[in-house]
């Protein structure tokens, strides 16, 4: 579980130990009280899925019984793990944690959060007896859960904190090397928002080399949320962590949203500390208020109401060899992850050159001219604060099916494509996107209009909204084509691609169309495609990482 401080703020002073609580060993009776009138979603599979290809199963719970495995899982019971350990799980969450908030029903357990307002709310931390967690010599571990996140029955979900994570071991019975033993926050979210974090935990506290960025963590800053959404559905959080390359790599259904990597974004030294030579434990937890509900979407508050649960329909564990194949697309139900149909190609791009506005800047020359002069260098970068926009003139009132948008690392975690007939509006709604993802979004438009704006309403960084690119494009048959992407891929190009993948997917191939979540191998790795394209040679997977990421 991570604080995250407030992007334009001071970062929380106090040192922030996080794991908390006297832990308790639980049977099947303690539990059974929870509230076996908790609705637990249909969805739930009450079984885990077969032991894909490359792996093998080494833990798994699919919560079929009636009761709480005490084989597997002890429930934390009180406000701090012993007299002499960090007090409010050293976040500042208020809930005492106890068994009788968790409940096994229908195939999925269920940790459900009791209270009102401010006070006296109780909820479960849930861990593993094991602590052995880790990935064999040269190999990779697997951790996965399917989730549904709480939300109060009536909406008012201030402060409610779910977290899926994994703590290294040897915090248990010393309960102040936090961050240094390391941890992984597979899946966090608050405030029942369609929106979760992946951060890893590390290094030291100030005033020792805070080199992890603690007590923020090194993380995604909450990039999307869930199709359905999280609060909705059940849902896939998958961790990747490979010996053989020294990575984590984070899963929603299946699709890659952070990675790690020992001395690129984590210093060596502080990876070593904190994820070799020791286990890890499981935790799935409620948590209410603390320092990240109120550094991200807002405190806890009066309004504030119980009957959220975080429900579980399994949690496995696997190990594999350095090659085992990354987890599948979708939440685990056969459905569909993909928020949008793949745009059309063939309407011209009708943007490139044409008159611009916007909101505040950041800076003078990061103006909104620079998102439509086809430069992948230059930038729009908007003021720190929401809602920031930028706009386009077309010229004309014309048919729109397609906008693309480049992005800096300041991206749009939840954005609107508007478009009007006059400047000053009214304007449409032409596509509402609650979980943007960054990089390239090559969105299917439906529209008519002559102004076409982006309007940004939560950033996923403590900057701004930054465009390399607004790219707005024009019906069928209005024009030209264009037969490729514009804003070419750099990249070295190579003279010919080789004739197999040699990984897990169907290999890379030039004169291809590929759509967005495509999955190849190249030269022995596997990559998923981040932007809809009709391959060519020089585009090779690893020579156009806008259209390629390596999973």
């Amino acid at each position: 579980m991570t604080a995250h401080p407030q992007p334009d703020a001071a970062r929380p002073a106090a040192n922030r130990h996080r794991p908390r609580i006297r832990m308790v060993a639980v049977s099947a009776a303690a539990v059974l009280m929870a509230g076996a009138s908790i609705a637990v979603s249909l969805h739930a599979q009450a079984s885990i899925p077969p032991v894909p290809s490359g792996w093998t199963q080494i833990f798994g719970d699919d919560f079929s019984g009636n009761g709480l495995n005490g084989g597997n899982w002890r429930v934390i019971q009180g406000t701090q793990y012993a007299p002499t350990s960090p007090t409010q799980f050293g976040t500042g969450e208020v809930e005492t944690s106890t068994p009788a908030a968790v409940s096994v029903a229908n195939g999925a357990m269920s940790i459900t959060a009791r209270g009102q307002g401010t006070g006296g709310w109780t909820a479960a931390r849930v861990e593993t007896n094991r602590e052995d967690f880790q990935p064999p010599a040269g190999g990779k571990l697997r951790v996965e859960a399917r989730l549904k996140l709480p939300e109060a029955p009536n909406g008012q979900s201030a402060g409610y904190w779910p977290a899926f994570w994994m703590l290294g071991a040897p915090y248990r019975g010393n309960w102040w090397n936090w961050p240094t033993v390391g941890e992984f926050d597979i899946m966090e979210s608050v405030n029942g928002a369609n929106r979760t974090w992946q951060t890893q935990h590390c290094g030291w506290l100030p005033p020792q080399p805070n080199v992890c960025n603690e007590k923020s963590g090194v993380g995604n800053n909450g990039p999307g949320g869930c199709t359905p959404a999280c609060t909705k559905s059940f849902h896939r959080y998958t961790l990747d962590w490979s010996r053989a390359d020294q990575s984590a790599t984070y899963y929603v259904d299946g699709r890659q949203v952070w990675r790690t990597t020992r001395g690129v974004n984590i210093p060596a030294n502080a990876w070593d500390a904190g994820f070799m030579g020791h286990g890890f434990i499981i935790i799935l937890n409620i948590a209410m208020g603390g320092e990240m509900p109120c550094n991200t979407l807002g405190c806890l508050n009066g309004a504030t109401t119980g009957g959220g649960h975080l429900d579980a329909d399994y949690v496995v564990a696997y190990t594999g060899g350095a090659n085992a194949p990354p987890p599948p697309l979708g939440p685990g139900d056969g459905g569909s992850t993909s928020p949008t149909p793949t745009p059309s190609t063939c309407g011209p791009l009708v943007s490139q050159g044409r008159p611009t506005t916007s909101s505040a800047l950041e800076v003078g020359n990061y103006g909104p001219q620079n998102a439509v002069d086809g430069n992948p260098g230059t930038r729009w970068s908007s003021a720190w604060s929401d809602p920031q926009w930028m706009q386009v003139d077309l010229g004309s009132v014309q048919p729109i099916t397609r906008v693309k948008l480049n992005w800096e690392v300041a991206y749009a975690s939840a954005y609107q494509i508007q478009v009007s007939n006059n400047p000053n509006g009214p304007w449409t709604v032409a596509l509402d996107n609650p979980f943007g993802a960054g990089g390239i979004e090559d969105l299917a438009v439906k529209a008519t209009g002559r102004y076409v704006r982006m309007y940004g309403t939560q950033r996923a960084t403590g900057y701004g909204y930054s465009l390399w690119e607004f790219e707005v494009y024009g019906g069928c048959g209005t024009g030209s084509p264009t037969a490729t992407p514009t804003g070419t891929p750099t990249g070295t190009p190579t003279t010919a691609p080789p004739t197999g993948g040699t990984g897990h997917y169907p290999a890379w191939a030039p004169n291809v169309a590929y759509h967005i979540g495509d999955r190849v191998s190249y030269a022995g790795l596997d990559y998923q495609c981040q932007q809809a394209h009709t391959s060519i040679v020089s585009w090779e997977p690893p020579n156009t990482p806008a259209l390629w990421i390596k999973l």
